[in-house]
């Protein structure tokens, strides 16, 4: 690395994140599990395969239309379990909280989480609770780390794309990011944006029913779509194409993005999937997406392809293609 301090930047999913992680983390910690940089590790157990996670929360504003940082983290852990291709089943929950911290919005975060861990069949079951001086924390901060089992014959993975592979969105591309930022800068508009904080685990479980190939789970959190999309390419060496025409994106979210100059492809979402599933498979797999409620808005937006292995790109409107790069800085820091 040649630069000496830490960045947003570096919190950001894309490039600079991924340069701190090479750079600093594998070499100390690196190993097999750890290496494919998924959204958890798979742990063998006693012939037992087991999905593991941690994340923590940080999001700015705390409260926001469509949940708050007390799903938010319930939510968001559940499905990083899930996408590893595992029915989740025990979180553990830290707070750090700042001294002066109102007790009622920690009461109203609390029962926001227990009743997202409700909606996900999950348990809380440890935790951790630390109190820091005034200033030194922003509210409150949460960490949730979950922990839960692979079904025997589910195989998914960053790695595991496939030539000819169907790249499938579960819904409307960045509901949450703008959300957030709407509450943070108090913009006001005419219509009403809500996050799209969702548990995916029913949903992922219904995908993987009847030995369906589905081969990548990922949730397009930070770095949004696009940055997903790139590191999938480049774990599995293929190129993947996407259809312009096919991004799904509500008009209101999308006239923000255009107001603003965002790129939806680049902002988060915090209860969408996206899965790429063997041609044969993919419309088996979107009608069981599209009859979730999680799943309703649900489209195949590309494919897996032999040529530019390691690259994303985007067959326009016009009949043109462009790269569709990875996330170089912090869009929005402190998004989830």
């Amino acid at each position: 690395m040649t630069k000496t301090k830490i960045l947003l930047d570096h919190g950001s999913g894309g490039k600079m994140a991924q340069d701190l992680i090479a750079d600093l983390m594998l070499p100390g910690f690196d190993n097999p599990m750890l290496a494919k940089l998924d959204d958890g590790a798979v742990l063998e157990l006693n012939g037992q395969r087991l999905a593991f996670s941690t994340d923590s929360y940080v999001v700015d504003p705390i409260f926001f239309p469509g949940g708050c940082i007390g799903d938010l983290a319930i939510n968001g852990t559940v499905n990083d379990i899930a996408m590893c291709g595992a029915r989740p089943l025990f979180l553990s929950v830290g707070l750090i909280i700042e001294e002066g911290f109102d007790q009622d919005d920690l009461k109203r975060i609390l029962a926001a989480m227990s009743a997202a861990a409700r909606q996900a069949g999950v348990l809380v079951v440890t935790g951790d609770t630390k109190v820091v001086p005034r200033g030194a924390a922003d509210k409150v901060f949460i960490n949730t780390t979950g922990i839960g089992v692979i079904p025997a014959g589910v195989a998914v993975g960053g790695d595991n794309a496939r030539i000819g592979d169907q790249v499938i969105v579960s819904g409307t591309l960045a509901d949450h990011g703008m959300t957030i930022l709407s509450q943070r800068e108090g913009l006001s508009f005419d219509s009403t944006l809500e996050s799209d904080s969702a548990p995916l685990n029913h949903l992922v479980d219904a995908m993987l029913q009847d030995g369906r190939a589905v081969h990548v789970l990922r949730d397009p959190t930070r770095g949004g779509v696009a940055t997903t999309l790139n590191e999938i390419a480049q774990s599995s060496t293929v190129g993947i194409r996407l259809i312009e025409d096919q991004i799904p994106v509500k008009p209101d979210v999308a006239g923000v993005c255009d107001l603003l100059g965002f790129d939806p492809l680049y902002v988060a979402n915090e209860g969408k999937l996206l899965a790429v599933v063997a041609p044969e498979d993919a419309a088996a797999v979107l009608a069981v997406m599209q009859a979730d409620p999680h799943g309703a808005d649900a489209c195949i937006i590309g494919e897996v392809i032999a040529d530019h292995p390691g690259k994303v790109f985007m067959q326009t409107r016009i009949g043109g293609h462009r790269i569709v790069d990875m996330l170089t800085g912090e869009q929005l820091p402190r998004i989830c």
